[in-house]
Formats: C-alpha cells, sequence, structure tokens
C-alpha cells in the first residue's frame, strides 16, 4: 500500500472511530478531518415505565442525542436535563435503520424516524400527531421538509437532519459511467432496500424511484443482479477503506464521505446524474405518552438552531432548520446544498408511496425487502 492510501486509511480510521454506520459519520468536518472528541457518559437516571413523571424514554440514532459533544449545547442530554428539570430515563442508540426495529420492544416517548420506519409508525398508531405551534421553531424549519411529515393534514415529526446519495468514482482508474457503477464487481452500494430507487433512476425514464411500475421494478433489479461479487455497506468505514485501499472503482456515499476521501488526497469524484435519492429523518413523539410536557420540551430543544447546527457537524448530515446553516454547520450545509439544488434530490417515503400497490399499478414495500434480501444475503 503506497504512503498516500495508508494514509487515507489511518485518516478513515480515525474520523469514523465513533462511528455510527449506515451514513451517518460522527466527526466534525473541518480543513482536514480530525478525530472526533471523546465522549463522558453522564450516569442516566432509574428508568420509568411513563414519562408522566417528568421523564423521557429515547430511541435515536448513535450521534443524534449524547451524553457530551463539541460544545456545552451539544451535550443534549446532561445540557437538557439541566435547563428543562426533565430526565432521560432511558437513551437507546442504534447504527442503522435495521436497528430502529427496537420501536416494537417497548413504548418510547421520542423517537427519531426514517421516512420507511415513520411510515410503519404512523400506520400500526404507535405515535401520535404533533402540534407544531408548540414547537418553537418549526416555521423555522424547510417547508419541503415539513409537508414529508404531515399525513392526511396531521402533522407527525419535526425534520431533524437529512442527507442524499451521490455515487464516487476513482477519476485516476476509471470514467463516470452510472450503468458501468452498477454492473461492477468493484462497487459499494448502501445495503438497503431503498437502493432499487438509485437503481432504477440510472435507466434515465424512471420519475417517481419509490413508486417503480412492475417493469421498473424488474428492469432496476436486473440491472443490480448483474453483478454477484460487489460489497453491499452498512460501516461507513468500510466504504472509505475500500477506496483507501484500492479495492473500491465506485460507490453509492453521501456527500460528507467524498469530502472525506478528497481531504484525504483520493482522486474520488462525483458521478453526475439528473436525479438522485435523499432522506429525512424526524422526531416523534410515542403514541402512549400521556403527559407530552417533556416530550414537547425535548421537541424544542432539537428543533433549536444550536442543537441541529452542533448536531450536523457532529453526524456529518444537514440540519432541517435554516438558522442552524452557519458556524459548525456552514460545510454541511454547503457541502449537501440548499435551495434549488434540492430539486435534484427524489426525498424517499416508503414504497410505494402515493401510488396504488392493490391493483398492481406499483410494487409494495414487501417485494423490495424480499428481493433485497436475496441479493444482498
Amino acid at each position: 500500500m503506497n504512503r498516500r492510501r495508508a494514509y487515507a486509511l489511518a485518516l478513515a480510521a480515525s474520523a469514523l472511530a465513533v462511528g455510527m454506520g449506515a451514513a451517518r459519520p460522527t466527526p466534525t468536518p473541518t480543513a482536514t478531518p480530525t478525530l472526533a472528541p471523546t465522549l463522558t457518559p453522564t450516569p442516566s437516571p432509574s428508568p420509568s415505565a411513563t414519562q408522566s413523571d417528568g421523564t423521557l424514554q429515547i430511541l435515536t440514532y448513535r450521534g443524534y442525542a449524547e451524553y457530551g459533544g463539541i460544545s456545552p449545547k451539544a451535550n443534549w442530554v446532561g445540557t437538557f436535563e439541566k435547563e428543562t428539570g426533565c430526565r432521560i430515563a432511558k437513551l437507546d442508540t442504534v447504527q442503522t435503520a435495521e436497528d430502529m426495529e427496537k420501536a416494537d420492544t417497548r413504548p418510547y416517548d421520542v423517537i427519531s424516524a426514517g421516512p420507511v420506519l415513520a411510515a410503519d409508525l404512523i400506520e400500526r398508531k404507535q405515535v401520535q400527531p404533533i402540534e407544531p405551534a408548540k414547537v418553537t421553531g418549526y416555521d423555522d424549519i424547510d417547508e419541503r421538509f415539513r409537508d414529508m411529515s404531515t399525513v392526511s393534514g396531521k402533522v407527525y415529526g419535526v425534520p431533524y437532519l437529512w442527507g442524499y446519495h451521490e455515487f464516487v468514482y476513482d477519476s485516476a482508474k476509471v470514467k463516470p459511467d452510472i450503468k458501468q457503477a452498477f454492473a461492477s464487481d468493484r462497487v459499494a452500494l448502501r445495503d438497503t432496500p431503498l437502493t432499487i430507487a438509485d437503481t432504477a433512476l440510472a435507466d434515465g425514464s424512471v420519475k417517481e424511484p419509490f413508486e417503480l411500475t412492475k417493469d421498473q421494478f424488474d428492469g432496476a433489479m436486473a440491472l443490480l443482479e448483474q453483478s454477484k461479487g460487489r460489497t453491499y455497506w452498512k460501516n461507513p468505514l468500510d466504504l472509505v477503506q475500500g477506496f483507501a485501499t484500492g479495492a473500491l472503482d465506485y460507490a453509492q456515499a453521501t456527500p460528507y464521505y467524498r469530502l472525506l476521501l478528497q481531504q484525504a488526497g483520493m482522486p474520488v469524484k462525483t458521478l453526475k446524474t439528473d436525479k438522485t435519492t435523499g432522506w429525512v429523518d424526524s422526531w416523534m413523539l410515542g403514541a402512549s405518552v400521556s403527559d407530552t410536557t417533556c416530550a414537547y420540551r425535548w421537541l424544542n430543544w432539537m428543533t433549536d438552531p444550536d442543537a441541529q447546527r452542533d448536531a450536523a457537524a457532529w453526524v456529518g448530515l444537514a440540519p432541517a432548520n435554516v438558522k442552524a446553516c452557519k458556524g459548525r454547520a456552514k460545510l454541511m450545509c454547503d457541502t449537501y446544498g440548499r435551495g434549488k439544488q434540492l430539486d435534484r434530490v427524489d426525498f424517499a417515503v416508503r414504497p410505494p408511496g402515493g401510488c396504488r400497490a392493490d391493483d398492481g399499478e406499483c410494487t409494495e414495500y414487501k417485494a423490495w425487502t424480499d428481493r433485497w434480501e436475496k441479493l444482498a444475503k
């Protein structure tokens, strides 16, 4: 391994040492990425079965809420408890969307959910509508993101962080060809059924990647099934390590990973596409919460520009609150883009979205998960 690749690999390992997995890095990007600060957990209060006594039980992704961080405000739990008088009885953190199945094991008070889980929670009546008037700063959240959390006129989520995918390639070795990226054995794709949507977009004729007809779905799967030796990644360290060691030519990644590799001196570039897919993670309120006082204090806390600013810088995603796009979060906001740049992003919904599957018009999500399980096993 040459010196540059050895340096890139060492940098990746350091930058992701406190890693979250599945498109959620933890270090704060700077001119040169550095090791994330050490977290010093504060002892958590004893768990409580209810939230009516001023406690909260929270389920979220690792790095979305921590006992320590890059600023006093980013000590989400400790500072929140001190300033609000509410206690965190349980803080469960997971790495991947699949790990979010914990939501079925106990009645959490607040949950940060992506599009598929959010749709499931609403459908199963495990969350209750939110009153936006009780969330200070709700109107500062991008309207497009707010609309994604609204179902039948009711608001079910407070958008927190968002991101999107892009395809990157080693410009010293291969050409920017999206179909070749999918056909290659030297490509790493996100290990999630929603990657089928990105594959469908490679066709060029698909307009609604999460509302695929049977023919469109079968076409995307045929493209995926061309290669049997590709990598399906969950841990971002595998992705970065692949480029650092020369094992990968292409990868489905986020702009943050591309930035990390470029700052390490790797000749990685973005493969230009007309459209791409993205997602929004939102805070949701559990259906079993009767006294919502502390739950709303948490929603307010996580909507605040300072909290979203620190979270964006900490995990390498963009904040939903537009007022957070300065200071530590400016790099992430600039990296992901804002305004009209988002017009090329198809933000995820649980397939088939607004399309009907019962009459065969679109492919239901179970078909996505079944085919993906066979493909990536």
